[in-house]
This record gives C-alpha cells, structure tokens and sequence, in this order.
C-alpha cells in the first residue's frame, strides 16, 4: 500500500469566476480530472491556488468541495501556512473540520523569523492537531530558508511527516534526505528537480505540471519509484520544455493560463496576480501545441 503524501500531489489552481468568485463546479471537476488520472493526494489552497487572496470561508469550501469528490479515494492535503502562529493553528482546525487528511504549511513570510522561531512555529502548530503536517520550504517566495538541522529537529516531531523542499539548491536538498529519519518524506516543490531528489531519497512531487498533465506526472514519478529511471527520464524530458514555461512569468499566471488553452478553466485572476503578457501566452501555446495537449481537452461548459 503506498505510504500517504508520497507519488505525485497536485498543486491545484483554484479557478474563479468572470465576477471574481469561487468557481465552486470547477473546483470539482478539476478535482475529479485530477482523481480519474491516478493523482496520489490533491493539495489545495498553496501559492499555486492564489492562498494570500483566499477568503477563510472560501479555503475550507475548497476543503469541503475536494474531500467530498474525493470520497476517501485520495488525501486531501490542504494549504495552512503563514506569518502568524496563531491564525495558522485556527486554521488547521477549520481544515481538520473541513475533511483534509494532512496540512501544508510554508514557513512564515515576511517577518522572517530565526531559524528557531520556525521551530517554535511548526512545534505550536504540530501541538494543536493530529493532522499530519508536511512542512514547505520555499525561500524564493518566503525569504526565510529552512535550514537541515531544523528540518531534522522538527522531523523528530511525531505529526510532522514530510517537507516540500523548493529551495531550488540540489547540495541542501540533499542534506535533508541525508538527515532525517528514513521514513521521513521528502518532496520536490519543483517539477523539473523531481528526478534528481528522487535519486538521492526523494519520494516525489507536489506539482504545478500535474494540473495540466497529470497521468504523465504520475508515470514519471512512479517509474522512478520502480528504479525505471529510463523511463522516468523519458518522460521528464517530454514535459521539460512545459514545467519551465509554467514560471516564465509568477505562477500561477502561466498554469492558468495554459490550462484555459486547454479549455480546462475560465482564465480570471484576483489581484495581484494578472495574465501573462501576450509574448509570454504565445510562448505558452507553442508548448502546448508541441505536446499536443492543445486538443487534448474539450471545451467545458460554463
């Protein structure tokens, strides 16, 4: 049986409507598309889901919405992450409620605390819920790095039970599978170093790619799970040109964007966030057609 949050998890989009509203059919159906090609876990409202613009209520809708398509088939492991402890641990709560399986919780932005305020953070955090927390590193994003040593600290907790590593340095990534304990789950935050952290202990990906192509996501990883690393190579080298596409421009202009190409979603944005440029949506469609996904997907309906 696979071990939870290992595989491929889908860092969802959450779609809006022309009016800037929760587009709650299309949070199922891409749900269910995600489930029906064989995603391990769904992992809502992150970066990817435009989180700093999401209501509360509108995070635990989402929740709600996925956990019921889901229907036990897959984990649901919900964004709940930021720069206040305490809100966080409200927040866990409501998802706990909600129907997640597990949290994602990205180290506090902004405020930039030391390298034992963030364990202090996540030991608050981890205290008040029996939710298993993956934590997420991203310092690109954050402007704090999660260093090793307090990634093995905070390992030792018993309901922290993964990081999605994005530092995007291979050497740190390393270091993590290297000091913690071996059951301890590791995953890329980005696409395209999946298959170098898979060689070294990685057990997979939360992924931006998955929302376009999320069977070829799942056959990458899992042939290099199986040490079929021919295979995972082929595949990884098909979908490069688009894991790089979808952060010419801040994700998740470019997924969205795509994704309405792929008449998948209504491409609407809340604020800051906007649509690529047109250069950039050009160079986004010559992928897509390159890799045929363009026909791929049928118009839905509104």
């Amino acid at each position: 049986m696979r071990t939870r949050w290992t595989g491929v998890g889908t860092a969802l989009v959450t779609p809006f409507t022309r009016s800037g509203e929760l587009d709650e059919p299309a949070v199922r159906r891409l749900g269910r598309r995600q489930i029906d090609a064989g995603v391990h876990f769904l992992v809502p409202c992150g970066t990817t889901g435009e989180n700093p613009t999401l209501s509360l209520g509108e995070r635990i809708r989402i929740v709600e919405i996925l956990a019921e398509e889901a229907a036990g088939q897959v984990p649901i492991l919900a964004g709940a992450g930021g720069y206040d402890t305490r809100e966080i641990i409200h927040l866990a709560a409501e998802m706990l409620k909600a129907g997640a399986s597990g949290l994602l919780s990205v180290t506090p932005y902004y405020n930039k605390p030391t390298q034992e305020g963030l364990y202090q953070h996540f030991h608050a955090i981890a205290s008040s819920t029996p939710l298993p927390i993956v934590l997420y590193n991203v310092p690109g994003r954050t402007g704090v790095n999660l260093e090793p040593a307090t990634v093995a600290r905070l390992a030792a907790l018993p309901n922290i039970v993964g990081i999605k590593e994005a530092s995007g340095n291979i050497s740190q990534m390393c270091e993590v599978c290297h000091v913690v304990p071996s059951e301890f789950i590791v995953l890329s935050g980005d696409d395209a170093i999946t298959l170098p952290l898979m060689a070294v202990g990685g057990r997979g990906v939360i992924s931006v790619a998955s929302n376009e192509v999320p069977a070829e996501m799942v056959q990458m990883v899992e042939a290099a799970e199986h040490g079929d690393f021919a295979t995972a190579r082929l595949v990884h080298d098909r979908l490069l040109p688009l894991m790089q596409i979808n952060f010419i421009e801040s994700n998740p202009g470019p997924v969205k964007a795509a994704m309405a190409a792929m008449g998948l979603l209504d491409e609407h944005f809340r604020l800051p966030m906007v649509p690529p440029r047109a250069d950039s949506k050009a160079r986004i469609v010559r992928v897509l057609k390159s890799l045929e996904l363009l026909r791929q997907a049928a118009p839905h309906v509104h």
